[in-house]
């Protein structure tokens, strides 16, 4: 099904058509994407249901709902209840909260991006939806602890991804799932190391010619890499070169 032909007018509507062109198939992310409404991670309130890009500020875009379709379903055999989640290059915050709903009970979400005015933006739009502001975390320096009863689960911090978590949000044994929302010239061995066994990682890779490439490290840490597609997505750069003025968007 040609991408635009899942638009809708309401997130049921837009989901429902994601499902009836077969990009979203698992019946526990159909209700991910049913329960976190994508109109609260965008800016332009029009564009919530269109499925194509849409500009966010600071020189980033919040992907299409299709590509996001394909990302979820592809990381869902790893995105289990208890499941340890990274998103680098967050942006709206908006799989973060895809992610978050997968993952429960027990399992943690980190966003990271680099620039100060996306990680606000990120941590608003996640106070704002009300399926995802309870599990929010203020705190921006220490870990969640899923352990501890009642505890936050999700958060959004200022740190360059492609070095992979800090070492001090690094959950033992690492990440079941990573998803990398912008693309990288080359793959980062930061995050490859930083995959769980098993885990899965979901990038996209190239510069004039892009492709989402499947990462998986089995139980014994053994790695195999899969080429899945060709795509167009911003690149995973330096903030300075992402958005010079590093202010307003």
């Amino acid at each position: 099904m040609m991408a635009w032909r899942c638009s809708g007018s309401t997130n049921a509507e837009l989901v429902d058509n994601l499902v009836r062109g077969s990009l979203l198939q698992t019946p526990r992310v159909i209700e991910a994407f049913k329960r976190v409404d994508r109109r609260f991670y965008v800016q332009d309130k029009y564009e919530a249901y269109q499925d194509s890009p849409s500009y966010i500020g600071y020189g980033a875009t919040i992907s299409a709902p299709h590509m996001h379709a394909h990302a979820v379903e592809n990381l869902e055999p790893f995105l289990k209840p208890g499941a340890n989640v990274l998103d680098v290059g967050s942006g709206s915050g908006y799989l973060c909260g895809i992610f978050h709903s997968l993952v429960q009970p027990g399992g943690t979400v980190l966003g990271i991006d680099h620039l100060d005015g996306l990680v606000t933006m990120a941590r608003r739009n996640l106070a704002n939806d009300p399926s995802t502001a309870p599990a929010l975390c203020d705190d921006q320096d220490s870990p969640v602890d899923p352990k501890v009863p009642n505890s936050k689960t999700m958060q959004v911090i200022k740190a360059d991804g492609r070095m992979g978590a800090p070492k001090e949000f690094l959950p033992h044994g690492g990440w079941q799932a990573i998803h990398v929302g912008a693309a990288a010239p080359h793959l980062p061995q930061p995050l490859i190391d930083q995959l769980a066994s098993p885990g899965r990682m979901f990038i996209p890779v190239g510069s004039a010619l892009q492709a989402i490439w499947q990462i998986d490290k089995d139980a014994e840490g053994n790695v195999t890499k899969k080429k899945l597609f060709g795509v167009s997505y911003v690149p995973l750069t330096d903030a300075q070169e992402q958005y010079p003025e590093n202010g307003s968007p």
